[in-house]
């Protein structure tokens, strides 16, 4: 048990004392680039999955 109490007072002393935080504007920022990226991929994939499947209704039809 003494091993666990020690284990989680260190890992709380370097949370608070050793971790650099970002900022909220850093954060923010980065969110905010995520956000941007997702929806540019999912716009992509998205066009690929309706060529895909545009061109086999297509390619059903007439074969």
């Amino acid at each position: 048990m003494q091993k666990l109490t020690t284990y989680i007072a260190e890992s709380w002393d370097e949370i608070k004392n050793k971790v650099s935080w970002s900022s909220f504007k850093e954060l923010q920022g980065s969110a905010i680039l995520v956000l941007v990226a997702s929806t540019i991929f999912a716009l992509v994939i998205g066009g690929i999955d309706w060529v895909f499947k545009t061109g086999l209704e297509w390619f059903y039809r007439e074969f």
